[in-house]
């Protein structure tokens, strides 16, 4: 069976985290995008283990509505880099916040740091039988390439048991398979969600091929056995990120990878620092000139959610106007999900929203977007392309099966 999934969100008890990431809204917000198992995030927090183990069906399950969860949680190590942890059940959970209350306060984030490497917390994971990979891999903050050169560096003698890389929304597979090394690992599009609004949740997220929505489902095809695996990956396009170039935090301006260097990272504008951007940062990293992609690989498809196409395409300064809400509703109405609509309507159907949402849907099915890149610390922004172009890039019936979820 194929399955929607975003395996790595937070909870309200994570810092500058919605106080509406309770799991019943978290359950609701995921069903309306579509999503058939959404991450509990934050798992070995006290107060939200609790919340988790009463609404579970049983120590393996929880389910609410038509809404499965994965129970996960994000380490930060001594070192500042983030791991993602995938694990089978609520009393493993127990048994891994029991390890790791000796080295951190767990009740003081959802998103606890723990005063051990990471090839400590990789070793705790091996011992509930969790699955362990570094979160938003390249971003410049709090990320394993923020702080190390290569899975070894991090990891050391748990290397092996690494199984996967979150890539993170300023990364995508064709920047992550520059590095060879990283050709074994399956990687993952996950959201990161800090709120449970309709661009935040499961704004990336999995394709995944399962024998069942289950822990024993999930490292199947994370580990890509008897034929299951991530059939699709699901996420920005890079670009689009706060660090994707390297340029200036303070002015914003943009420099090359030559530049920086001659420039010791200082501005010439304002004489503000430079940031290295992910692009330049894959650069460093890479040992291949083009990305090469393994036989496992999936495609790799870049959307944006539904309400902020809406809001772009209809010129819009926020996904909460009334204009972007009442069309996004009807869509929804209409179609179930917003995936249906981003991937499956037909757009002959969507002729009672505004034709510039249909014709901005039908320019991310086909990658037909104009980017312009972000850096230093702001967005990314993207624009439809020109009228010519919209036409030529007309969505046409019989998409391709990478949709056929």
């Amino acid at each position: 069976m194929k399955i929607k999934a975003d395996l790595h969100i937070h909870s309200k008890y994570s810092m500058a985290c919605s106080a509406k990431m309770d799991l019943p809204t978290i359950a609701q917000e995921a069903s309306t995008k579509g999503i058939d198992l959404i991450a509990t995030g934050d798992c070995i927090h006290p107060q939200w283990i609790e919340e988790i183990r009463t609404n579970a069906v049983d120590d393996e399950n929880i389910i609410i509505g038509n809404t499965n969860f994965s129970i996960t949680t994000e380490i930060e190590d001594k070192d500042r880099v983030h791991h993602l942890l995938i694990l089978p059940s609520i009393s493993k959970a127990e048994e891994l916040a029991e390890a790791m209350g000796k080295h951190g306060n767990l009740a003081a984030d959802g998103r606890p740091t723990i005063h051990l490497d990471g090839a400590e917390i990789a070793e705790a994971a091996r011992d509930v039988g969790a699955l362990i990979g570094p979160c938003h891999a390249f971003t410049p903050w709090t990320a394993i390439y923020a702080y190390h050169d290569s899975l070894e560096s991090c990891y050391k003698d748990m290397t092996d048991y690494i199984s996967f890389l979150e890539l993170g929304l300023s990364a995508d597979s064709d920047y992550a398979d520059r590095i060879s090394k990283l050709h074994r690992l399956t990687f993952l599009s996950n959201s990161d969600a800090h709120s449970p609004y309709s661009n935040k949740l499961a704004r990336e997220f999995n394709q995944m091929e399962v024998p069942d929505i289950s822990f024993e489902g999930i490292r199947k095809a994370i580990l890509r056995e008897n034929g299951y695996g991530v059939t699709l990956n699901i996420g920005f396009y890079p670009q689009e990120g706060k660090y994707n170039e390297s340029a200036c935090i303070k002015c914003f301006t943009h420099y090359s990878l030559e530049e920086c260097i001659s420039n010791k990272w200082n501005c010439t504008v304002c004489g503000g620092r430079i940031k290295k951007g992910v692009a330049d940062r894959v650069q460093e990293l890479a040992d291949l000139d083009q990305p090469r992609h393994p036989g496992h690989r999936p495609p790799y498809l870049h959307l944006m959610p539904l309400s902020e196409i809406i809001m772009m395409a209809l010129g819009h300064a926020s996904i909460s106007t009334k204009g972007v809400q009442c069309a996004w509703s009807s869509l929804l109405e209409r179609f179930g999900d917003e995936l249906n609509v981003l991937l499956h309507a037909e757009p002959e159907s969507m002729d009672f929203v505004d034709q510039r949402i249909v014709d901005a849907i039908i320019a991310f099915r086909e990658e037909k977007v104009v980017i312009h890149p972000g850096g230093g610390g702001k967005y990314g922004w993207i624009e439809m392309p020109g009228e010519k172009e919209e036409k030529d890039g007309a969505c046409k019936k019989g998409q391709s099966s990478l949709f056929d979820f």
